[in-house]
């Protein structure tokens, strides 16, 4: 069977937040000569892809950019890094094959909204996996140009998420650097929780502009089932009035199929889920996978949720 290939929505101006690893969780970085040679490539892709890297991360299996693209080109500008340093990783070592597991993944983000927050947790990696007791301490990321250790080379695009800490540099420099190491003790939740579908973080706003501007019915036809996924999204309320035709009276079995149904199909955020029920954006979660085993074991239950779902045209 033919895999779907991942949604990929372009657009000019465009931010994402991308990560690739390495195939099979295999080093792709082995030295610090590997790490020039990448950062060289970000370089270039800068010079001719018209790319803007605004905060880098490398790891030694992986790595996370957040990366703007002004012409509307991410697989041009993806194509070019991937594509070169595997070229010289395989070149030097006498190897060939893949280096990188599968595509990269692009995450379409609200810049406004979460560019802040996303190069927190890019440039705290290092600290949640042990490497390092504090951002600073890791030469391999941005965080030093961030926060004034080390003058950022010409392009590496350090402006636009200082600018929401301050005008003065040193200012916003202090002020970025508290708002990162304020979370080097605590175990905040990631940003990406909050993705829609796997494609895209952003308010409801931004979602539904995103996919009215960008995500046509003809294209649906051709694109993938992760297209067809965001345009049948339908409201919590729509999901709990379906429920409640089901089933009548049964509060308790109404709130949990309303809560997995709203998980699955709504597009909505855990932490708006969750406002909606009254539960944390764990419980959200939790509930969720619940029902979805009591499911696998009760035929009623299970043509039920179908009446639903075929009232709701999912």
């Amino acid at each position: 069977m033919t895999m779907a290939r991942p949604l990929r929505i372009q657009y000019p101006g465009a931010f994402y937040h991308i990560t690739s690893r390495g195939n099979e969780q295999k080093t792709i970085f082995k030295n610090d000569r590997d790490r020039e040679k990448f950062l060289s490539y970000l370089e270039s892709a800068t010079e001719r892809y018209g790319a803007a890297i605004h905060v880098y991360c490398l790891m030694n299996n992986h790595y996370h950019l957040l990366m703007e693209t002004p012409r509307g080109n991410l697989s041009e500008i993806m194509r070019h890094i991937n594509g070169a340093y595997t070229t010289y990783f395989n070149f030097k070592r006498e190897r060939s094959g893949h280096l990188l597991q599968g595509r990269y993944k692009a995450i379409l983000i609200e810049a406004d909204e979460y560019a802040k927050e996303l190069s927190r947790y890019i440039h705290l990696n290092p600290v949640r996996v042990g490497a390092v007791k504090s951002p600073q301490e890791y030469p391999w990321s941005s965080y030093r140009n961030y926060c004034g250790e080390k003058k950022a080379p010409e392009w590496l695009k350090i402006d636009f998420i200082l600018g929401i800490f301050g005008k003065g540099l040193s200012s916003a420099q202090k002020s970025y650097r508290e708002f990162v190491e304020v979370m080097i003790c605590q175990e905040g939740q990631s940003p990406l929780k909050e993705v829609v579908f796997s494609t895209i973080l952003g308010s409801k706003g931004f979602v539904k502009a995103v996919i009215d501007n960008n995500l046509s019915e003809k294209k649906a036809d051709r694109e993938v089932p992760a297209l067809r996924k965001l345009k049948e999204q339908v409201s919590i309320e729509e999901i709990e009035k379906a429920t409640e035709v089901v089933f009548g009276q049964e509060e308790k079995t109404k709130k949990k199929v309303s809560i997995y149904l709203s998980h699955r199909f709504s597009g909505r955020k855990l932490k708006e889920i969750g406002e909606y029920f009254g539960l944390s954006e764990s419980g959200v979660t939790q509930a969720s996978l619940r029902l979805e085993k009591t499911i696998e074991e009760d035929k009623k239950l299970k043509r039920k949720l179908a009446l639903i779902k075929n009232r709701l045209k999912l």
